[in-house]
């Protein structure tokens, strides 16, 4: 991954990049994003810098990940009667969660939901179709960006790296 003059080891989804995303297909979206809020843990880190607009994760809060659901793809309260991820996890993955705009406007049922660039795991580990960093990592290109950067996850035969675009 890149991010300005940085260069840093990312995790995608298991099933690597997709260009036509579907929900439970563990690969990360093809496209570019941008960065809408960011969620912290505050008992666990200090509010990451950045011009993104930031909220302590609170308990439970969730993500709704059922397709044909009203808030499919939105924050909900727990507990909630549908399939949802918790954000309060009990490991450090989602100690920040930057959400992004993938699936948000148009919000479409099945196309992927909770789609989060997020801390990775110690061996970078797939993850369930999000783009994952270590924390350190996430702390420095927080920094620089803004609601105005933008994520791009390049296809898999494409020339350039996943990328952060001013």
């Amino acid at each position: 991954m890149t991010c300005g003059p940085l260069s840093l080891p990312c995790a995608l989804g298991r099933s690597g990049r997709n260009f036509l995303k579907k929900e439970g297909d563990g690969g990360s979206p093809v496209g570019i994003w941008s960065l809408r809020q960011i969620y912290y843990r505050d008992d666990h880190i200090v509010r990451p810098l950045s011009k993104i607009p930031a909220s302590p994760i609170r308990k439970g809060w969730g993500w709704c990940e059922t397709v044909g659901d009203r808030n499919y793809n939105r924050r909900v309260n727990l507990p909630y009667a549908t399939a949802h991820e918790e954000l309060k996890r009990p490991d450090e993955l989602y100690d920040v969660i930057v959400e992004t705009s993938h699936n948000r406007r148009p919000r479409i049922q099945g196309r992927g939901s909770a789609i989060f660039f997020h801390i990775a795991r110690k061996n970078f580990a797939p993850t369930a179709g999000c783009i994952a960093v270590a924390l350190k990592d996430m702390q420095k290109v927080l920094r620089y960006c803004s609601t105005g950067t933008r994520l791009v996850i390049w296809p898999p035969n494409g020339a350039a790296p996943h990328a952060f675009r001013k």
